[in-house]
This record gives structure tokens, C-alpha cells and sequence, in this order.
């Protein structure tokens, strides 16, 4: 468990495989098209979420940008915003649901702006979580691969933004990974 507050009780790091995980919702730090890596055996976060749940993730990651699309009355593809967050069943995985979230690309110096908008990734998924009544999520570093986010300054972005989520949604119960 991380720090001794209140809400630190509900949080926990934990290292692993995200996709072996028995929680109500884990996160899948996703491309802006939500519909997984099409890099054969590329071994990003997204392309494992996407290849243990199964080929039902895609289709309604697919039915998701579809609606969206449609949504904004456009022929072009809609692209998920960064820092926003969408809910889908998990399939084949061991948890319930699968959140996707799409976190900033960090291409030269390291913003505040990149900051801001990797803490919504995860208060996005955290008010999906509860207005979906889950109870459980584990995130991964979101944006510290492919997308070049500092891996020291995500940690603290991610954990100072999980326990000010926590502070504020005490009866949430969420359980933080």
C-alpha cells in the first residue's frame, strides 16, 4: 500500500501482467482509434488488452467509434480525445470490463499541459468506474511506452491524481491497482 492517508488504504502498486488480474475493470492505454495495435507481436499494453480478450474487444471497440461518428453526423473517422475514457466488457480476460483511455504522445519537452492531460486519463476512468458501480480497477503506466511519458513524472501524476480522486469519492469504496 502507498502512504498512510485514508485514501492510500484503497490504493495498492502491484507489478505484473494487467490481463491476469481478478478486478472489476482494468485500463487499457489505448490509441485514439480505441481499436487496439496492428503491430503484429508488438508487446504494448493496448495489442495485449486487445489479444487476450479476444476479437469481441475490437468489434465493440469498433461499435463504440461507430456511434461516436455517427454521433457527430461525420464520414471521417472519429478519433477518441486524450484524456477521456470509454467502458467496455472484458471478454476473454478475468476482470468484468475493460476502460480505454488515451493518453498524451510526449513529443519533445515534457508540458504541463501532458501532465493535465494524463491526469484525466485517470479521473476519467475513475468516474466511469463509479458511475458504472465498480468497485475495483487497475491502471497501467499510461502513456510511458510508445508515447514517450516520463516514466518517473506518470507515477507521480498518476498517483497524486488517484489519491485526490480517492480523498474526494470516499464513499466510492474504490479499490485502486
Amino acid at each position: 500500500t502507498v502512504g498512510t492517508s485514508s485514501a492510500s488504504k484503497n490504493l495498492a502498486v502491484w507489478q505484473g501482467d494487467i490481463t491476469t488480474l481478478k478486478v472489476d475493470a482494468i485500463v487499457n492505454a489505448a490509441n485514439s482509434q480505441l481499436l487496439g495495435c496492428w503491430s503484429p507481436c508488438h508487446a504494448c499494453i493496448d495489442n495485449c488488452i486487445h489479444t487476450y480478450a479476444g476479437t469481441d474487444l475490437r468489434l465493440a471497440c469498433y461499435e463504440i467509434m461507430k456511434s461516436h461518428s455517427a454521433a457527430n453526423c461525420s464520414a471521417a473517422p472519429y478519433e477518441e480525445p486524450t484524456g477521456s475514457a470509454e467502458i467496455t466488457k472484458a471478454y476473454n480476460l478475468p476482470c468484468r470490463f475493460v476502460l480505454h483511455t488515451v493518453g498524451p504522445i510526449v513529443g519533445g519537452r515534457l508540458t504541463e499541459r501532458d501532465c493535465d492531460l494524463l491526469a484525466s486519463c485517470y479521473t476519467s476512468c475513475l468516474d466511469l468506474a463509479e458511475e458504472n458501480a465498480l468497485t475495483s480497477i487497475a491502471f497501467c503506466c499510461i502513456s510511458t511506452g510508445v508515447f514517450h511519458f516520463p516514466n518517473d513524472r506518470a507515477c507521480n501524476v498518476a498517483v497524486t491524481t488517484v489519491r485526490k480522486w480517492l480523498m474526494a469519492h470516499a464513499s466510492a469504496n474504490m479499490r485502486v491497482v
